[in-house]
């Protein structure tokens, strides 16, 4: 089974790469353009596994890069405050 089949697990998966990433010394700049670059790939690439994902790749779909930025930024933050509750 794949990580992006399951949300959560998904959501797991970011979080460690990012807690990687930051232990590494990326800093929040490189790490966003990261995001973005991971989600311009999944949005064109790979087929939305359930609803969460579905949600993401529609907004992704009518967003201008500026607002694709925000959505990569907000699922860094997303995966890093799952990370610290």
């Amino acid at each position: 089974m794949s990580v992006l089949d399951n949300w959560e697990q998904w959501k797991d998966f970011l979080g460690d790469r990012l807690h990687h990433a930051q232990n590494e010394g990326m800093n929040k700049q490189v790490i966003g353009d990261l995001a973005y670059q991971i989600g311009d790939y999944l949005a064109k690439q790979i087929d939305p596994k359930n609803e969460q994902e579905r949600i993401l790749a529609d907004l992704w779909s009518v967003a201008t890069t500026e607002e694709q930025h925000a959505i990569a930024n907000m699922m860094v933050k997303l995966v890093q405050n799952d990370g610290s509750r």
